[in-house]
């Protein structure tokens, strides 16, 4: 185990290092963001998908009380600096509307069905877990046309992006992301209080994922000027792939057509930061993974494979129709102030009482 470890730790050194001479150094730096943010993910298990399903199922707070933790600490940090430094860094802003209803909904039942939401499949990807090996490519898939169908969804209707730092100032918008909080600690609060078996309401594995998370989201947003997002990579791999295969015409298309998508398409993949902090996480997993045996895994039946990958196909396809996922959506939604953060929370935790119902019917 010492010696693969040892093996893929020098191969990531050598990567780092050409992305530090061939490409930039914020690509360099924001690979080892990444590397960090999947040994935190994996090492700790810090599971989006797995914290809301125990609340859902055990009435067990642990795991939502540390993604507030992260939110909270990531907004405090993130807002200031948006409002400081507005011409320099970006916030994740969604277009509220029916791609966002249909979107987020869809996707808090399907992360459910398929165990993991964009960071959960990358990182139990890189953890050697078979069924999330195989969703990461059609993830990928449905993200591409997803965001290819992307301009229809919007001409069904949606509302210009609503920022809070804009529409309330730095003081207000703070003032809105902790009361929001403070009244979903609450209503999580008053959840668990009804859990047939008493349960610890805090674990520090999770508090200290989520204090890690959160400093590293920031040092995304720092680095790269814009917050930490997982499933705009995914897209881009798939458009790129249909591009190079003569199968999508990207000039036609509304969302690859715009001028920040084009010029991804045109070039590096290795220049577009989503990327290398996606590889970032799988390769920090892959360490955490390294010359481990990981048969702790049930045995799938064909079914349940088959009920799996659409689930992680419709994971791609929500997940653009939403403007994020656990990570874009809810933890750099929130902690940059977009109100469709709020709203895609609200939504997708109304999807996964659906899809921890379907999960236990498929028997996962």
């Amino acid at each position: 185990m010492l010696k693969q470890r040892s093996g893929l730790i020098l191969a990531l050194i050598v990567f780092t290092l050409f992305l530090l001479w061939f490409v930039s150094i914020r690509q360099s730096l924001l690979f080892v963001v990444g590397i960090g943010l999947g040994l935190v993910l994996a090492g700790l298990r810090f599971g989006f998908t797995t914290g809301w399903r125990n609340l859902i199922e055990q009435r067990d707070a642990s795991g939502a009380y540390a993604q507030l933790l992260l939110l909270a600490i990531a907004a405090a940090i993130s807002l200031p600096l948006l409002a400081a430094f507005p011409g320099e860094l970006s916030a994740a802003l969604g277009a509220p509307g029916i791609s966002l209803l249909v979107g987020a909904l869809v996707f808090g039942a399907a992360m459910q069905i398929a165990d993991g939401c964009g960071s959960g499949t990358l990182y139990k990807a890189g953890l050697g877990i078979p069924l999330n090996m195989a969703i990461l490519p059609v993830f990928a898939l449905g993200s591409f046309l997803g965001s290819a169908h992307l301009g229809w969804w919007l001409d069904l209707g949606a509302m210009q992006p609503v920022s809070l730092l804009d529409s309330a100032g730095l003081g207000g918008a703070l003032a809105l992301t902790f009361g929001g909080l403070a009244v979903v600690a609450g209503l999580c609060f008053w959840w668990s209080k009804g859990a047939t078996t008493p349960r610890p309401a805090f674990s520090k594995g999770l508090l200290l994922g989520a204090v890690l998370l959160a400093v590293l989201a920031v040092l995304n947003l720092v680095i790269a000027g814009q917050p930490w997002g997982i499933v705009y990579s995914f897209g881009l791999w798939g458009a790129k792939i249909a591009q190079a295969t003569s199968l999508f015409d990207p000039t036609v298309n509304a969302f690859w057509s715009q001028s920040s998508n084009a010029t991804a398409l045109q070039q590096s993949v290795f220049l577009d930061v989503t990327t290398i902090t996606s590889l970032g996480i799988l390769a920090g997993a892959l360490l955490v993974f390294a010359g481990k045996k990981n048969d702790s895994q049930p045995k799938l039946n064909a079914t349940q494979w088959i009920v799996g990958i659409v689930a992680g196909f419709l994971l791609g396809y929500s997940s653009r129709l939403a403007f994020g996922c656990n990570v874009g959506a809810m933890v750099s939604g929130i902690s940059t102030g977009s109100l469709h953060g709020w709203i895609w929370v609200a939504l997708a935790f109304i999807g996964s009482l659906a899809g921890v119902r379907i999960r236990k019917y498929y028997g996962y």
